[in-house]
């Protein structure tokens, strides 16, 4: 591949995932290991790699932190808010998917998450970047 060089900076790209457990109302989370926001919960996710497309990157990702595979992701929405991440300009996209019962999924952490389990869509903790605003977008939208 040949090198170019641009005068335009060039942003992050990521990717994550929120998946509802539509029976029992619940989404999964990972408690993050490393800062930003150690110790926070956020959606699963990570940055994509350079050989890999969006899709690739968040079953990825899902499986390292997560353990779970074989789920139905669509992209939900894209989103590039200034400041959103204080590692620099990142542009993430999000996608969804859905069970039918937490119990039928048993997540645990990995990779660089130190856990990761199901929560009540009543009773959310703080989340980590703006994933707060995204979780807001996602019940306004899908009615859940």
């Amino acid at each position: 591949m040949k090198d170019y060089c641009y005068k335009y900076p060039r942003p992050s790209y990521t990717v994550d995932a929120a998946i509802f457990a539509k029976q029992d109302r619940k989404i999964l989370l990972i408690l993050r290991k490393h800062d930003p926001f150690a110790g926070s919960w956020a959606f699963p996710g990570g940055f994509m790699d350079m050989d890999e497309t969006p899709e690739e990157a968040i079953i990825r990702e899902l499986e390292e932190e997560t353990y779970i595979t074989g789920i139905k992701l669509k992209q939900f929405k894209t989103y590039g808010a200034l400041g959103r991440d204080p590692r620099g300009r990142t542009i993430s996209t999000l996608f969804i998917g859905f069970v039918k019962h937490s119990s039928d999924i048993k997540p645990k952490g990995g990779d660089d998450a130190a856990e990761a389990r199901w929560f009540n869509l009543e009773d959310i903790p703080e989340l980590a970047f703006d994933h707060g605003i995204i979780f807001t977008e996602l019940l306004n939208s899908l009615n859940i």
